[in-house]
């Protein structure tokens, strides 16, 4: 939009009215143009800025761009903030505060952080400035349900502030196959000892300890506070070769039972496969039945040794 002022004809005061009113809205422009909102509509990430500015947000899932919102349980993904502008320098020294929280799709707060950068209390110098976000999709998230990610980033040595927004959704795990009678079960996954986190995929290592986790199993005949499984945990190779084979793990609690409760809670069964001639994949399959019912769940797995 384009304004012509007669100058020559203004008095001196009608001169200091409109000069005040240009500079006026100099300002005002100038305090919008710190301001942003964007949103990517593959993923729904939505980015504002207030003060702070980056113009490149994106999620990573294996340090690969992924324009998605749906994420399977246990997986890691990463929101990156590359080259964010706006903090105030000290000695060419920037202070950044980052805090994330995720919440249910009801508004219940599921997660949250303290300040991801405490531990720069004398700044980054780092230029261009990444910073990035990570979450692991696992517990206390659940497989099938719906959360928010909301991250704050704040100057810490000024007003400037920036924020992300992303609405996803967690699958479970579509390598594991299960069918049950009688029984329910909230999760079923895969954990590595070793690497200390859930294996969203069917990737394992040899020489690794790797578990089946089942969690909120129910539907086990009760007797005084305890439940009788059993559980049975089989292997192959892709030529046949039975690599695992365990008639009953749990033979042990045939005249005792086990507490009902610890049972609900968790129930693991653990392998390692020792590096040697393999063709892969390892076929699995695990069944957990009740000894005074027949109530029974089965879990298959093709897992890629790696």
């Amino acid at each position: 939009m384009t304004f012509l002022i007669d100058i020559i004809n203004l008095k001196p005061e009608k001169m200091k009215i409109v000069t005040t009113a240009l500079l006026l809205m100099i300002a005002l422009n100038s305090c919008q143009f710190s301001k942003s909102v964007k949103k990517d509509l593959a993923s729904g990430l939505l980015t504002t800025g207030d003060g702070l500015s980056c113009d490149d947000v994106y999620i990573a899932v294996n340090d690969e761009k992924v324009n998605r919102n749906t994420f399977i349980y246990g997986e890691e993904f990463v929101i990156k903030f590359n080259d964010i502008e706006g903090f105030t320098k000290e000695n060419d020294y920037l202070f950044p505060g980052m805090k994330l929280v995720v919440t249910s799709i009801a508004g219940d707060t599921v997660l949250q952080s303290k300040d991801l950068y405490s531990e720069y209390p004398n700044g980054m110098k780092l230029s261009p400035l990444l910073l990035t976000s990570i979450l692991s999709v696992a517990s206390p998230m659940k497989s099938k349900g719906e959360y928010s990610l909301n991250i704050l980033i704040w100057d810490k040595k000024g007003d400037g502030h920036f924020t992300a927004k992303l609405d996803f959704k967690v699958e479970p795990n579509e390598n594991i196959v299960t069918s049950s009678l009688n029984v329910k079960c909230d999760e079923i996954y895969l954990y590595s000892e070793e690497r200390a986190k859930v294996i969203p995929g069917n990737k394992i290592r040899f020489n690794e300890n790797t578990y089946f986790i089942f969690e909120g199993l129910s539907g086990f005949t009760e007797i005084n506070g305890m439940v009788f499984p059993g559980l049975s945990l089989k292997a192959t190779d892709n030529d046949g070769n039975v690599i695992l084979d365990y008639p009953d793990l749990f033979s042990d609690y045939d005249d005792k039972g086990l507490a009902v409760t610890d049972f609900n809670s968790r129930v693991t069964s653990n392998f390692i496969i020792p590096a040697s001639q393999f063709k892969n994949p390892l076929h699995c399959e695990l069944i957990i039945k009740d000894k005074k019912s027949d109530a029974m769940i089965n879990v298959k797995a093709d897992l890629i040794l790696e």
